[in-house]
């Protein structure tokens, strides 16, 4: 066993900012105290390059690399030694020891290794970097160590990463080619952009089929296959084989065993479920690999006729269990040679068409498979195209977009090219440039007019949905276009002997967006009506969402808030992976609107979870405005900062105005809450006082009501009154239930003394019939803070006292503390830290930490399982400790478990 001592080196890096905190913990840890840490993932994602960067960056001391990946040459070392020339290598100060490929030194060497590990001492300062492979079983020597996983480069790590490699010189198509095929593995697509000749990677010549053949895929992950007996390659291209027609990356362990004794008869399935090949995980009677590429690698490295032949078995077993659609598409990809064979694809299109309860991604499979295997130039861009649509609706975009480029290559007819449009528009809507999505759907409506008038207006609204995200209101109601004659009579109103035309909720939807759009709400109520009427009867996921947006121009949150909960749970239940965020976002903004904070919290965070697994990089930024206007009435100015940057960064790229205005307001109502009105008011003025900067068209009224409060508080009045002639048609307009309240509140803070105690009143009225605890509690602490600078001491006491009960309910922790202060500068005791063995008065943040805390994790462990600073922990720590009045993690550990002892003695209680 060997060890060199190397210096740093600087290692370039994309992504992967998880795992190089967890890292940096290691590294900065080590000045005080030592541990291990495993770094796992599957070939080809930077295990060896974690590595390299950790020592590149470590200052404190020498590192050590242990190089053992051979043993035959180097006799395995007991522990004690092991640690003994560890501590000689370190001295008297830090040393970071690094072992690449840990999985490949021999048993009794990965026991003194795993032995040393646990045995290492907290104050001997060592740290030790491991690197395992993940496409396989974690040894059971390293399995008790902490550890640190890989997963593949997001979207746009994989685009930077392609920009450096090729200087940003691929054809997009091309680069859209080359991230579908990565899948997000960086040594893949780098080995794929290499194979590429300069005029293949700029689009001038046919990229090779298939992209990613069998020596790529061999060259970056073939090293896992070593050594494996014919059986075991047979039972893994089996598995291989039946995921290609799956919904997901398992497979049923009972139809490929089944396939398995077909390919080869000595197979027996009791010992395979028994004990499984390394490479495959068995649960619940459900194959799948440990690692995707290492699959792919299986399949396209076997034997073409072996290939062939675990096919034509699955095809087999298929049939006879009545799958016909993956089994057809099985018998499909038995065929030898690459030509043409236009009636079997023939019979895959029709097949795939009729299977309308079949998953998404299978049919997209059919559909390319059949493309594949026409003759004829429109039939393919016909079916690419349908496999295009159904790989949107799984929520796949990198699949979408080279499915569009083959389709482009190929004669079409208009509808097709119109169909293919609208695909790349909704697409680009989600995860694009914004302007790009408009364009491209306006040509999909005029594309579709004459044969699919049906899909043209769907068209034509989504290019206006598309304009309104880009705060470009002309271009919006360009895109709505004149308002159409009524097509007839509402169902029921019939005349005698005359058929009543069928319900446009598309019409409806567009007649109304732009009715409201042009300021008449008289026109606009009952055409959007109709569409929110129609979510009763509704049960397909796009029609629900249209109620739910419907809802949200009408003001209605709580209509808007029953279609989002429906569309979400069609959405899911047909597995339409792309809809899924989208159904999320309707519910965070009327939560939003709604004034509950932690429910849109809840489902923007969902959200944002779903948006990035999806592809929808815009969705994604609309979730993060939100988590941001969220936090922004917590104690969390590290999350509301976070949440604002990433979003702003997307907005600014894509255009996306909504979210940029949401964004900016969520900072400047961060700031208000933190009593920096200057601040506040600085970032509101460009968001609502006229001029070319000003936010969003539809969104910058809601922040009025905060720059109204940050301008008075920094002496701002008379750009606060210049708004309030417009705010006052908004809170008539009806489209804001809050607006009313806000008014009045807005004119008490200017008012004269005389004036302002009755508008005061005539706002916390109106929040009593609006509802919304948020607002309403707002509106008392200023009304307290008034009172108490006109000597009531009286009065104010009880209007700060609801504020911050207010406050409280609804988790605004920062806007709480104001409350606290004014209270304390009464002479009242407020209800600052919660009676000993409560949790009511954490903030949710707060909440979670205390109780990672005192199920015994470090500052560290919280920061890292929570995605935080640990400047961050530290921060609400010491907010912890002061609202429970607690001194230590002892006493903060005992004072969760009684209040989550009497939690569940509540629920018990209710329950007898």
């Amino acid at each position: 066993m060997t060890g060199e001592t190397t210096v740093p080196t600087a290692v370039r890096i994309h992504g992967r900012g998880a795992q190089r905190r967890a890292v940096g913990a290691l590294l900065d840890g080590l000045r005080t105290r030592g541990g291990p840490l495993v770094v796992t993932g599957e070939p080809g994602l930077g295990r060896s390059t974690l590595l390299q960067w950790a020592a590149g960056s470590f200052t404190a001391g020498p590192v050590l690399w242990l190089d053992d990946a051979r043993p035959d040459r180097h006799p395995a070392v007991p522990a004690e030694e092991l640690l003994a020339a560890w501590r000689a290598a370190a001295g008297d100060g830090p040393l970071l020891v690094c072992v690449d490929d840990a999985h490949l030194w021999d048993p009794p060497a990965r026991a003194a290794l795993g032995r040393a590990a646990e045995c290492l001492h907290p104050a001997a300062r060592t740290g030790l970097l491991l690197s395992v492979a993940g496409h396989r079983a974690v040894d059971p020597e390293y399995a008790h160590l902490p550890a640190v996983r890989l997963d593949p480069l997001t979207p746009p790590q994989a685009d930077a990463l392609l920009d450096d490699a090729t200087d940003g010189t691929a054809d997009p198509a091309v680069r859209a080619h080359l991230l579908a095929e990565a899948e997000g593995n960086p040594a893949l697509l780098l080995a794929l952009a290499r194979r590429l000749s300069p005029a293949e990677l700029r689009g001038h010549r046919p990229l090779p089929s298939p992209l990613a053949d069998a020596g790529t895929l061999g060259s970056v992950a073939g090293g896992a296959l070593s050594g494996l007996s014919p059986e075991v390659r047979d039972l893994l291209l089996t598995v291989a084989a039946a995921a290609r027609a799956s919904d997901g990356p398992d497979v049923d362990a009972a139809l490929v065993l089944d396939a398995a004794r077909r390919l080869r008869p000595a197979t027996a399935p009791a010992r395979v479920r028994e004990r499984p090949p390394a490479l495959l995980a068995l649960a619940e009677g459900r194959f799948r690999f440990r690692s995707p590429l290492v699959g792919r690698t299986v399949l396209a490295t076997a034997a073409p006729d072996r290939r062939r032949a675990a096919h034509r078995a699955l095809a087999a077993v298929l049939e006879a269990a009545g799958q016909r659609l993956p089994a057809l598409l099985h018998h499909a990809w038995s065929l030898a040679g690459a030509g043409p064979a236009p009636a079997l694809a023939d019979r895959l299109a029709a097949r795939a068409a009729d299977a309308t309860t079949a998953p998404y991604r299978l049919r997209a499979t059919a559909y390319a498979r059949a493309a594949e295997l026409s003759a004829d130039g429109p039939d393919r861009a016909e079916r690419y195209t349908a496999a295009a649509e159904q790989e949107l609706l799984a929520g796949r975009p990198d699949r979408v977009r080279p499915l569009l480029a083959t389709a482009r290559g190929c004669a079409a007819p208009a509808v097709v090219r119109g169909r293919a449009e609208l695909v790349r528009g909704l697409t680009e809507l989600r995860d694009g440039p914004v302007d790009d999505a408009h364009q491209s759907l306006l040509l999909a409506a005029s594309l579709l007019a004459a044969e699919a008038p049906g899909q043209a207006a769907a068209a034509a609204l989504a290019a206006a949905d598309a304009a309104w995200t880009a705060g470009d209101l002309t271009t919006c109601l360009a895109a709505l276009g004149p308002e159409p004659p009524p097509p007839g009579r509402r169902p029921g109103a019939s005349r005698a002997g005359r058929p009543v035309p069928p319900p446009d909720p598309v019409r409806d939807h567009r007649v109304g967006m732009r009715a409201l759009l042009e300021g008449r709400l008289d026109r606009a109520a009952g055409p959007l009506g109709h569409v929110v009427e129609r979510a009763g009867t509704e049960e397909r996921p796009e029609g629900l969402l249209r109620a739910a947006a419907a809802a949200l121009l009408l003001g209605e949150v709580d209509a808007a808030r029953r279609a989002g909960a429906r569309a979400l749970a069609a959405a899911r239940h047909l597995g339409s992976d792309t809809l899924v965020p989208q159904a999320l976002e309707y519910l965070a903004y009327a939560e939003l609107r709604a004034g509950r904070h932690p429910q849109a919290r809840a489902h923007a965070e969902e959200g944002l979870r779903t948006a990035l697994r999806a592809g929808q990089r815009n969705t994604a930024a609309h979730h993060r405005a939100v988590l941001a206007l969220a936090a922004s009435i917590e104690d969390e100015p590290d999350v509301v900062a976070r949440h604002v940057a990433a979003a702003l960064a997307t907005a600014r790229r894509h255009g996306l105005a909504q979210a940029a205005t949401l964004a900016e307001w969520a900072a400047a109502r961060a700031d208000l809450g933190r009593g920096r009105p200057f601040d506040a008011a600085d970032r509101l003025g460009l968001l609502v006082l006229p001029g070319p900067r000003r936010g969003h068209f539809a969104v910058w009224r809601l922040a009025v009501p905060c720059f109204v409060e940050a301008a008075v508080l920094a002496g701002r009045h008379e750009d606060a009154r210049t708004l309030l002639t417009d705010f006052a048609g908004w809170a008539a307009f009806g489209a804001d239930p809050q607006a009313a309240a806000q008014l009045s509140r807005c004119h008490a803070l200017l008012a004269p003394p005389d004036d302002a105690d009755a508008l005061y009143l005539r706002a916390l009225a109106r929040h009593d019939e609006a509802g919304g605890d948020f607002e309403r509690a707002r509106t008392a602490l200023l009304y307290g803070k008034w009172l108490r600078r006109r000597r009531r001491p009286r009065e104010a006491r009880d209007r700060l006292g609801s504020a911050l009960a207010g406050f409280e309910r609804c988790g605004a922790g920062v806007w709480a503390e104001q409350a606290r202060g004014e209270l304390r500068a009464l002479g009242a005791a407020s209800r600052g830290p919660a009676p000993a063995g409560t949790l009511t008065g954490l903030t949710p943040q707060q909440l979670r930490i205390a109780r990672h805390v005192a199920e015994g994790a470090t500052n560290r462990e919280v920061a890292l399982t929570l995605a935080v600073s640990i400047r961050t922990v530290d921060y609400h720590l010491r907010k912890v400790f002061a609202v429970l009045g607690v001194r230590s993690r002892l006493e903060l550990a005992r004072v969760v478990e009684q209040a989550e002892q009497g939690e569940r003695a509540e629920k018990t209680g209710a329950q007898l």
